[in-house]
């Protein structure tokens, strides 16, 4: 299992960042706050999802992430250059908390869940937490929370109850707008 943090200071792609992060209580959300502006890097990053490809990381692009207090998951809302969104990543974890420095980060349980712009919902890597158990590199108690999770997750996607999307179109222009994250050059 992975350990991975908000800051992604070890991401040797990007070239020129900047990292943001705080704790919000408000009554649609309670947790970790964090937005990750790309500068500058060696290369974009693409991904392919079903018949289409999309562009995720290139310079001027954001990711504004959720780290939700006692959840097992983090959403990643992806925005490009014109802060239109690309797509969201829902890494499902196993814990979360936060370095002394304030960098939140989660203990990654390899099932995601990817919502692109047009809609299509995409379940990733379940042959990977199927090669975790095997090696046992996570427990069936691991396992099974990650399930639950991802099935938790994709019902409420499918019933238009999943609150994240809409919450960051509306938290990405407010942060931008009112210059709560301001941009360092």
């Amino acid at each position: 299992m992975k350990r991975k943090f908000g800051d992604r200071a070890n991401w040797r792609r990007i070239t020129r960042r900047h990292f943001t992060s705080r704790y919000v209580e408000c009554e649609q959300f309670t947790g970790y706050l964090t937005l990750y502006t790309i500068y500058g890097l060696k290369e974009p990053l693409w991904k392919t999802y079903g018949r289409h490809t999309y562009r995720i990381a290139d310079k001027g692009y954001s990711w504004l992430q959720y780290y939700p207090k006692d959840s097992h998951f983090i959403v990643t809302a992806m925005f490009d250059d014109k802060r239109k969104i690309v797509q969201w990543y829902i890494d499902i974890c196993k814990k979360q908390g936060v370095t002394d420095q304030g960098v939140p980060w989660f203990d990654d349980l390899y099932l995601d869940v990817v919502v692109v712009k047009n809609g299509e919902v995409f379940l990733l890597d379940e042959d990977e937490l199927e090669d975790a158990l095997r090696r046992n590199d996570i427990t069936r108690d691991d396992y099974r929370l990650a399930k639950v999770t991802a099935r938790n997750l994709l019902r409420a996607i499918d019933a238009h109850e999943f609150p994240y999307f809409m919450m960051s179109l509306k938290h990405r222009d407010q942060l931008f707008h009112n210059g709560e994250f301001r941009r360092k050059k």
